[in-house]
Parts: structure tokens; sequence; C-alpha cells
């Protein structure tokens, strides 16, 4: 792996049960595919190759061209690798997958390799794409977004009470000394700027998380990707999620819930209701022993929702 960087699959033994549970008694000949929809660094996906059949594949999806590499190291012919976001599961077609596993967020590698920009621990060109083959970096958005826009994002997307107090100091910077181009500089004209913050959190987290967010526009994929899961998903097959902060779980959640529940029309209020099209199988969280030796763990939500009968 690039720089050495290596990365531990948080609920590793939990997700790949939960995803394989609804076929584990399937018909012995019949072949059955799964997805990994954030193949990371392969740890997801190594295991459950490790437990499929012959005649089982794996399709995985990576945005980050080091996942796509990390990947083209295995030789297996059950496996395949799409250098794409996860929004693209619509490509797959209908009811093709036993089961889709989405561990979202972001992977250590990517944290902790200076050059890809996601965090304030070090020093490194303000970056943040999945993608390093295209779009906007955090530096070239913020070279020109009014501060209205760049308020908003950081309003919404990291849940920060001084996002206004932000943003005006991002371009007041800019119109005085130039755009922000470092990870560093960004979070020292953070902290500089927000005078109050929570016991053991870098004033920059939230700011951080905003902008990585908005940049990969990771809640827009996240939700095609839930909607496209009904149709890709065979009925019984297995829906698997692993989010990291409330933004996501919040989206994961409601959108379990509402196709797990009876859907009326009100439009005809006497006519029956929509067909349930998810039942929710519950959520597993780390368990004490998991974060002691991986604290990054300690945020994670894992939910599981089962495809009813077409």
């Amino acid at each position: 792996m690039r720089n050495g960087l290596t990365h531990t699959s948080v609920l590793l033994n939990e997700a790949v049960d939960a995803l394989l549970a609804g076929s584990d008694a399937a018909v012995a000949h019949a072949p059955r595919t799964f997805v990994d929809g954030t193949y990371g660094r392969g740890g997801h996906a190594r295991l459950i190759l490790s437990r499929l059949r012959a005649q089982d594949r794996l399709i995985a999806f990576d945005k980050d061209p080091d996942a796509v590499a990390s990947a083209a190291q295995i030789a297996d012919p059950r496996f395949c690798i799409r250098h794409q976001g996860f929004d693209h599961l619509p490509e797959l077609g209908s009811a093709v997958a036993s089961g889709i596993l989405l561990d979202l967020g972001i992977s250590s590698p990517q944290i902790d390799d200076p050059q890809r920009g996601f965090s304030f621990r070090f020093e490194g060109p303000l970056d943040m794409r999945m993608d390093t083959t295209r779009g906007q970096s955090v530096a070239q958005w913020l070279a020109d977004a009014p501060v209205e826009q760049i308020a908003q994002v950081v309003r919404d997307y990291g849940e920060e009470r001084f996002a206004g107090a932000i943003a005006k100091a991002i371009v007041a910077r800019r119109q005085e000394r130039g755009p922000i181009a470092s990870t560093t500089e960004l979070a020292r004209l953070v902290a500089d700027t927000v005078k109050t913050r929570e016991a053991g959190q870098n004033p920059a987290t939230r700011t951080f998380q905003a902008f990585r967010i908005f940049i990969n526009a990771e809640l827009e994929a996240l939700q095609s990707a839930l909607a496209a899961s009904i149709d890709v998903l065979q009925p019984e097959g297995l829906l698997v999620v692993i989010s990291f902060h409330s933004l996501e779980d919040r989206i994961v959640k409601q959108f379990i819930a509402g196709h797990a529940s009876e859907q009326y029309d009100r439009r005809a209020p006497f006519a029956p209701p929509k067909n349930l099209r998810l039942r929710d199988r519950g959520r597993v969280k780390p368990s004490a022993d998991e974060v002691r030796a991986n604290p990054r763990a300690r945020s994670a939500i894992m939910r599981i929702a089962q495809r009813t009968a077409l």
C-alpha cells in the first residue's frame, strides 16, 4: 500500500455475517452476486471472498485511485473492481445482488496521507477529493466560493454553530493574502475564529468534515445509492450500511424506516397501503473491545435491512 498506510475495517465480521445471512441457505448451485460499495483497502472484500463459493462473485466500487490499485492485487476470478462511486449501482441492473455493503466515510490511508489533504494533523495540499483524477479540490473551490455558500456548507455538513464567522474569515483571508492552499493554514484560521469548542475536539474538526462531504457530494451519493439498492437487490437480499456520523446515519435510518413501514397515499385515503419494500433488521455498534483496539470505530453504527419479496 502506498506509503505503507494500512486500514482496519470497522465491524468486519459483523458486517460480512450480516451481508451473507440471507443467502447462506441458498440453492447449492445458484450463483450469488454481492456488492462492496466502498472497497477501501479490501478488508471487507477479502473476508467476503473467503466465504464465497466458486460460482459466486463480488463486485466492488471505489472512487479512490489508490483503492483501485490495491484491489488490482486481488487475483480472484470471482472479483472485479469498478473505478466509480457507489452511486453507479443502477448500472448493475435489477434484482442482481444477494447483498450490498456500504462502508461510508473515509479510510485510514486517506486520512493519514498528508498529500490527500483530509486531515488537519498534517501539512499538505487542501485537496480532500476521494477521486483525485477529477473534480475540484477544496482549495480550488474556496478560491472563488461566495461567503454565503461557504457558511451554508459548514453549517449544513459540519453542524458548526460558528459557520458564519468561519466563512467570513476565509473570505477575508482570501482578499488580504490570497486563497488558502494548505491544511494547516485552514486549521489555524478556524482555530483563530472558533473561540470555544468541546473538550478534546480540534476546532477545525467540523469544518474539515463539512468541506470533505461537500466536495465529494457524499450525502447525495448515499441517497442515490440507497434508492437504487431496492431495485438492485434480489428478494430477501441484504443491505448493510456502516456510517460514522449523524448526517449519514440519519439518512440511512430514515430510508430504512420509510420503506419498512406501511405507506398510505394521502390523495386516496381509502386505498390499501403500498407494499413494504424492506424489513428493518436492526443496528449493530462496535464492541468496547473493538473501540479500544481501533478508536476510529467509536462512532460507527451499522444498520441492516432486508429486501422483501417483489
